[in-house]
């Protein structure tokens, strides 16, 4: 079959399957592209010519900015846990340098994305191209390399002979889901329109089996010696329990054996907020429940988490507490100094409840007192997300209320993640989308779009601070142009709450952290900017609803979800209490300084240092 590069590259993608548990699926769902020379006389030609109605065809999605595009990408892979992904094409020059802060997201979440720059000609004939980077000390590099490092395979296709292998190594790491992660195939753009001849069997339909590997028996016997030896163990569930559906294990496993459950950013939903073993989010932005269990525990079962800094307070929230380490990945597994049991989570908690290792429990005054803490710090939920003043916890508050439980909230940056971790009730999995592994401003209008495009039917609601907003809104064009309606609540407090609360803790004075003019005194003090984030959402194609109060609030809210088109709902919030979770967060501070709140900052710090625990 004689086709060109780009034609047989969107060829063999729509034919590439998964398959887990018997389910199959596209493995590469479709395209999102912005073309330019790099890429529209290759793959645009390619995708043009396949035609949109064949049964075959890869799907083609216009987006408004390529590093939207992945956070989008990244939005569907993740509400389909990891089983399906999408392909984003750009062409040289900034198209493909705008990706790497989306591929850096991928890797960092173990999210797969397949990245198709656009890149010089092979052949050299007509350097220097436009856009080209010229590095004096090689001719063999372009900006694509920026992708090396933030990608999990890389490779140049500088011949039509070595498609076929990239293409299979590409396809082996996006279905891996211990090896997954951003995978990027840089394409000359001269490669992409040459010719030559291709087996058939290279477009015959592939499934890519995703394994569920069981746990090493030596390893699952030492994981239920530390089990059995437990008097007050805490689960800590991370995203891993919900990409292998694992939660319902999960949920009996923890009432099974009285075990309290503590959930990362990535791990929320994995059981209900009203589950009798859920104790909230865990680390800096968690409950107090969790975090007091925390520095009880004498075993931390950690259940698909990575344990980033958040998660464990940087490293001062555990104690002396031993760990069990569950994750199909050995690199996450052994941290901590942990026992591993590399597994995915489904088979691992199956594995553990095997006859000869599951009868056992925890004391029973742990499991009272870890549902006595839950429902306290409940309480304190319902105070914090109800009032009559428009604070970002009562903001979160009501739209926890008007959504349904299977509507799926979507966030990563500022202030609004900590708050949704501590406050908001997930009703279960894949209803609770936060991205903090990179915590990337801008992802969330488009990773809300790959949301609704994963799962059409549930109602899709952004919380987006105006920083974020201001970050990267585009892509509200596409839902619209793709009549993909989302609900998109733009919470405006005139700059970044989030950081501007750090700078004043760490004693830099909220520099450049509130959005107004400069004022008299040469500084950003003056008044705050006219800038009207509403009606530049509008100019984007949505409708728009204004609130001022609780009430129009919830009036707006409830307006909003039950709308065909998207909608953007545009509340001003107000500083008001949020819930302390005497968990602590390791940013350095100025060891010298004439400030004296920067003084008093350091000595505080230094203090904070002493607990934390060096891990081997």
């Amino acid at each position: 079959m004689r086709l060109t590069v780009a034609q047989a590259l969107v060829r063999f993608l729509a034919q590439q399957w998964t398959e887990r548990d018997g389910v199959e699926q596209r493995l590469i769902a479709g395209c999102f592209g912005i073309f330019g020379h790099g890429n529209v006389a290759g793959i645009g030609q390619a995708l043009a010519e396949q035609g949109a109605g064949t049964a075959d065809a890869l799907p083609y999605y216009l987006a408004r900015n390529e590093q939207a595009m992945v956070h989008t990408a990244v939005g569907y892979a993740r509400a389909r846990n990891r089983l399906s992904a999408f392909a984003c094409t750009t062409s040289i020059g900034p198209g493909a340098t705008n990706l790497v802060t989306g591929a850096a997201l991928a890797t960092i979440n173990r999210i797969p994305v397949l990245l198709l720059p656009g890149d010089l000609f092979a052949t050299r004939a007509a350097t220097p191209v436009l856009q080209e980077l010229e590095d004096p000390r090689s001719y063999d590099v372009s900006v694509n390399d920026t992708l090396r490092p933030v990608s999990r395979f890389f490779d140049r296709i500088n011949r039509p002979e070595q498609l076929p292998s990239a293409l299979l190594a590409a396809m082996r790491v996006l279905s891996d889901p211990a090896e997954t992660g951003a995978v990027t195939l840089a394409l000359p753009q001269d490669v992409q329109a040459e010719a030559a001849d291709w087996p058939d069997e290279l477009f015959r339909r592939r499934v890519w089996h995703v394994a569920r590997p069981v746990p090493e028996p030596a390893a699952l016997e030492r994981a239920v010696e530390l089990l059995r030896a437990s008097r007050r163990p805490l689960i800590v569930a991370g995203g891993g329990v919900i990409y292998s559906q694992a939660a319902p294990e999960l949920a009996a496993f923890a009432a099974g054996h009285g075990i309290p459950v503590a959930e990362t950013q990535a791990g929320k939903g994995a059981v209900p907020y009203d589950h009798p073993c859920a104790v909230g989010g865990i680390g800096h932005t968690g409950s107090t429940a969790a975090n007091a269990l925390a520095r009880e525990a004498d075993l931390v079962i950690g259940v698909g988490t990575r344990y980033s800094d958040f998660t464990t307070a940087s490293r001062t929230l555990f104690g002396s507490a031993d760990f069990l380490n569950v994750n199909i990945t050995a690199f996450d597994a052994a941290k901590h100094a942990g026992a591993a049991l590399v597994a995915d989570a489904r088979q691992a908690l199956r594995a553990l409840e095997a006859p000869g290792a599951g009868d056992w429990r925890a004391e029973p005054g742990w499991s009272a007192r870890a549902a006595e803490l839950a429902r306290h710090w409940q309480e304190q939920v319902s105070v914090l997300t109800t009032g009559d003043t428009l604070t970002q916890p009562v903001v979160v508050g009501m739209v926890n209320e008007v959504a349904r439980p299977a509507d799926v909230v979507v966030n990563a940056a500022g202030s609004i993640p900590g708050d949704l971790h501590k406050l908001w009730r997930a009703a279960g999995p894949g209803t609770y989308h936060v991205e903090y592994g990179y915590s990337c401003m801008g992802y969330e209008i488009a990773a809300g779009l790959g949301v609704k495009l994963a799962d059409p039917e549930r109602e899709v609601f952004v919380l987006v601070g105006d920083g974020s907003y201001l970050m990267m809104a585009q892509e509200i064009a596409t839902a619209v142009q793709e009549g993909v309606k989302l609900v998109v609540v733009l919470v405006d407090n005139h700059g970044f709450a989030s950081i501007g609360a750090l700078s004043e803790s760490v004693g830099a004075r909220r520099l450049g952290t509130a959005y107004r003019m400069r004022g008299a005194s040469g500084e950003l003090d003056g008044g705050f900017l006219p800038v009207d984030l509403a009606a530049n959402a509008a100019s984007l194609g949505a409708d728009v609803l204004r609130a001022d109060g609780p009430e129009s609030l919830r009036v707006a809210l409830a307006k909003a979800r039950g709308s065909a088109r998207t909608t953007v709902v545009h509340v001003e919030t107000v500083p008001g209490p949020g819930a302390d979770t005497t968990a602590w967060w390791d940013v350095p501070i100025a060891e010298v300084s004439d400030l004296p709140e920067a003084q008093r900052a350091r000595l505080g710090y230094e203090r904070a240092k002493q607990a934390q625990r060096p891990y081997l």
